[in-house]
């Protein structure tokens, strides 16, 4: 009898999160990526929290994620990779130091009803104190804060996308 050969897990696996919302793909989609002042928890995942008159999201391969603050001062969020609406997009993300990448892929499930699914993955390419250190939560990749980070993003997200479709009746 031989045994099944192992595939090996990452070292340090993606983060992977999903929810799924009431409301179509199209609409899911240019709310996360056009509207994203109006929803994303600015305080405390953003640099310049309560100072931010808005969120840009420029819709190209290439094209800067960024805050920008009251004040006019900006802060790179990271650079689209991947822009194929209203089905998927991917980012470098530059809150972790080294860049690392996060993806987002939006399903029909239904008429009114669509999945998005998130990967945030390259922390193979993160040093060790890189991996520990704080971003908007204590404890880094290592200390789960990204994991908590997002869900607490998604669910706002969400949230956002119940008020519109409420807002719409």
């Amino acid at each position: 009898m031989t045994a099944e050969p192992r595939i090996a897990e990452p070292q340090r696996p993606p983060i992977r999160q999903q929810t799924i919302v009431v409301s179509d793909r199209a609409h899911t989609f240019a709310v996360f990526t056009a509207r994203l002042a109006e929803w994303w928890p600015l305080v405390p995942f953003s640099a310049g929290r309560e100072r931010i008159r808005d969120v840009v999201l420029e819709p190209e391969p290439g094209g800067l994620v960024y805050e920008v603050w009251e004040d006019g001062t900006t802060a790179e969020w990271g650079r689209i990779i991947d822009w194929d609406p209203p089905a998927r997009f991917s980012m470098t993300w530059n809150a972790t130091g080294t860049p690392t990448i996060v993806e987002l892929e939006f399903r029909s499930v239904g008429s009114a009803r669509t999945e998005v699914l998130l990967e945030h993955r390259g922390w193979e390419a993160l040093s060790e104190r890189e991996l520990g250190e704080d971003c908007a939560l204590p404890g880094g990749y290592l200390g789960g804060s990204f994991t908590a980070g997002w869900t607490a993003i998604l669910s706002a997200f969400e949230q956002a996308l119940t008020n519109t479709e409420r807002d719409a009746e």
